[in-house]
């Protein structure tokens, strides 16, 4: 067995992967569990929170911790099954206290941007340093980084002091979309908004799109009306649609004409469609091609990171123009089929049209349908002259198909399911 040491800095062990005595994984520390019972009293660490298959978060005492070696984190194997709920005595030593603002022996303010966890040997745990920088105190420069004792500062324990995010989003920042989604969904509305408030538009357009409606509202509605309508650029039309058909109509009007026309005019058109439409569900940006693009080009467009791997599973050609409500839709182009014929040959050659692609009126069960019918990912949505409108991907079907607040459920939970433990992975 490896040995643990004896101090370890929670920025070195947050994320990384957590071990069965097996060697296998059974999820990702995402937190530590301390009391903290005075400001001079080091806080006990009770535990950790780890992140299991499904993005249920779960405690796990120190006590069945076995090693803390960086890179890996092995436990004795068994896990209590419950989703994590925080008691009121207890405290997540990241996304609570980083960032938090804190007064330095001097009397100078500092920023918390590390913790240090150490055992002692009754092989107890405790909270027992901070990485603190300095505020600096001339012309906003950063002041000096110190490692001092956890009773050296005052104000940690406070709730009043200021707290920012920038060191909690760096522990973050591999999480995809959806999981910091569900980490944001586990904090307090005030904690929430700190960081909410340091997450770029793009960043925080994506989570957005991961969140219940209901968070999606809170959030919206307390940023500036400018941002708000900036964040609602960066998502998806039908997504940010979803999102203003939830906001009093005199509200959504007003992000919608701070918005930049163009931007506004795709979520306007998909505003006047039925919810549970094709119309209502579809994106006005899939991967439209003329004729005459090369299949290499096509390539190249399908490569592109921001788009989704369903909406990259095909491409529309169309005649001009290519921008939706497009020119005479011709077919699509699967990607399979990208990739069967040689890089210089014509989309417009190979595409397929032989299915009577739905309507924007056409109801949800009709495209569920059709994608099951056809096992395909993503659909053209036509209107009656056969101009492209958008595409229905599978990911929309499924938010409409799934029951109402399927996002706030536990997601591993099972009828009946309510086991106090289970041994990891048998």
């Amino acid at each position: 067995m490896s040995v643990t040491p004896s101090r370890v800095f929670l920025s070195r062990i947050v994320g990384q992967a957590v071990f069965d005595p097996a060697g296998d994984q059974v999820g990702k520390l995402r937190d530590v569990v301390v009391a903290v019972r005075s400001p001079t009293q080091r806080p006990r660490v009770l535990g950790i929170v780890v992140e299991v298959l499904g993005r249920r978060r779960v405690f796990l005492p120190i006590t069945r911790v076995t090693s803390l070696d960086s890179g890996q984190i092995i436990t004795t194997g068994v896990l209590n099954v419950r989703k994590f709920v925080q008691r009121r005595t207890e405290t997540l030593a990241i996304h609570e206290l980083l960032d938090r603002t804190v007064t330095l022996p001097d009397g100078s303010p500092g920023t918390v941007y590390d913790l240090a966890m150490e055992q002692n040997p009754r092989h107890d745990w405790f909270i027992s340093d901070l990485a603190v920088q300095g505020g600096g105190k001339r012309f906003g420069r950063r002041g000096p980084h110190q490692v001092l004792e956890w009773d050296q500062v005052t104000g940690l324990t406070s709730e009043e002091t200021g707290q920012g995010a920038t060191h909690l989003l760096a522990t973050m920042d591999e999480m995809r979309a959806a999981d910091l989604a569900n980490a944001l969904r586990d904090l307090t509305p005030k904690r929430r908004m700190e960081v909410v408030t340091e997450l770029d538009d793009e960043r925080l357009a994506d989570v957005l799109e991961e969140l219940p409606e209901k968070n999606q509202v809170e959030i919206l509605g307390v940023l500036d009306p400018d941002r708000a309508a900036d964040v609602l650029e960066e998502m998806n039309p039908d997504d940010a649609a979803d999102l203003l058909a939830e906001l009093p109509p005199a509200t959504a009007e007003q992000l919608l004409a701070l918005m930049e026309p163009e931007d506004a005019e795709d979520v306007r058109r998909l505003l006047t469609y039925e919810e549970r439409t094709a119309g209502g569900m579809m994106t006005t940006e899939p991967i439209v091609l003329s004729a005459d693009a090369t299949l290499a080009e096509a390539l190249a467009r399908v490569r592109e990171p921001e788009i989704i791997p369903a909406l990259a599973s095909m491409v529309y050609v169309c005649r001009s123009p290519l921008e939706t409500p497009t020119g005479k839709f011709l077919g699509v182009v699967h990607f399979q089929a990208l990739l069967r014929e040689p890089p210089s040959t014509l989309v417009g050659t190979i595409v397929d049209n032989d299915i009577d692609w739905p309507r924007p009126d056409a109801s949800l069960e009709h495209v569920a349908n059709l994608l099951a019918a056809y096992n395909m990912v993503a659909l053209p949505v036509v209107d009656e002259n056969a101009h492209l409108l958008g595409a229905v991907t599978i990911d929309d079907v499924l938010d409409h198909l799934l029951p109402e607040g399927w996002r706030e459920q536990d997601r591993e939970q099972q009828p009946g399911d309510d086991t106090a433990g289970v041994v990891a992975h048998g």
